[in-house]
């Protein structure tokens, strides 16, 4: 392989690692919007609405490739959808008893999860940095969610559990989206979730109109930014980032998601508090340092149809 294909390697990787960098700062954004319109809707209304707004707002980018659909992309993204719909639900519920800085460290646990997943259920074992990283990652996750005391909140459980299935999402985006047309994907997985999100929230009848109109403006930022561009810049994304490099960029929602809590919400946290975010920051950075394992290697190489050696050379 010659320096300047590699060269075009390492642009392509970075333009991937800017994208999914982008889609932390917007997800980070949106629990903002999450928070508030946690006081007027259920979660599956509110995750009802937005993610098919998102979908109708990618619908005129995809509609003339519609009959293209291959099976890996219906099939696919119905699984994404059920996993987002899992995931959506359990943090819109969690956000009702959180704040959403809180809420958005917590979800940053996957960064953990998705290494120790792929050993479990992939046989990719984590070398040793992964272990002090999850370690690292559950004492600032005792600190930040009830610091001093041997318990959790309500709403952190929810969040701890949407940790757990957002990792899996990860996974699956990574799997799929090198052999996939992403807005085509995108499509079928907000679709899925958004039909069972709404069509539950109708049955259950809880929701008011006066609750979609005070939560209208956060549907629509949410709809449109979190879903629309976020989710569908996160399968471009990680059509060349492996899970773990995906995982550890798009885990900076969190931080996002504290900074925008205080800048707009005024909320706060306490010096434990703090300590706790930057361990589960520090566990977030120590998961990823090591070398590029083979099955990275390769699962770069599927993505760009060249070696897989070069890819990972000197990244």
């Amino acid at each position: 392989m010659s320096t300047s294909a590699t060269l075009i390697n390492h642009k392509e990787r970075i333009e991937a690692d800017l994208i999914l960098l982008t889609v932390a700062l917007i997800w980070g954004s949106g629990f903002v919007a999450q928070r508030v319109a946690a006081a007027h809707l259920t979660p599956l209304m509110y995750n009802g609405t937005r993610f098919l707004l998102g979908a109708l707002v990618i619908l005129p980018l995809t509609v003339r490739r519609l009959r293209q659909v291959t099976r890996a992309e219906w099939r696919g993204g119905m699984l994404a959808g059920l996993l987002l719909f899992g995931a959506s639900f359990l943090q819109q519920a969690g956000l009702r008893f959180t704040t959403a800085g809180k809420a958005g460290f917590i979800t940053g646990l996957y960064v953990v999860l998705v290494p120790l997943l792929l050993a479990l259920v992939w046989r990719r074992w984590p070398r040793p940095s992964a272990w002090i990283a999850s370690l690292l990652a559950t004492g600032g996750l005792f600190l930040l969610s009830s610091p001093g005391r041997l318990a959790l909140a309500p709403g952190d459980g929810w969040i701890v559990a949407c940790a757990v299935v957002w990792a899996f999402h990860v996974i699956l985006i990574g799997l799929l989206a090198p052999g996939t047309e992403p807005l085509r994907l995108a499509l079928v997985q907000f679709t899925v979730c958004g039909v069972l999100s709404l069509g539950l929230a109708l049955i259950l009848g809880r929701d008011s109109v006066e609750g979609l109109v005070a939560a209208g403006g956060a549907i629509v930022y949410s709809g449109i930014a979190s879903v629309g561009l976020g989710f569908s810049l996160q399968v471009v994304g990680q059509r060349l980032a492996p899970p773990t490099d995906a995982a550890v960029i798009l885990s900076l929602e969190s931080v996002s998601a504290a900074l925008f809590g205080w800048l707009l919400l005024g909320e706060q946290l306490t010096s434990l508090q703090l300590l706790g975010c930057g361990l589960m920051l520090l566990g977030m950075l120590v998961a990823q340092l090591r070398p590029a394992t083979s099955g990275e290697r390769l699962y770069v190489a599927q993505a760009t149809g060249r070696p897989a050696q070069p890819v990972e050379e000197g990244y």
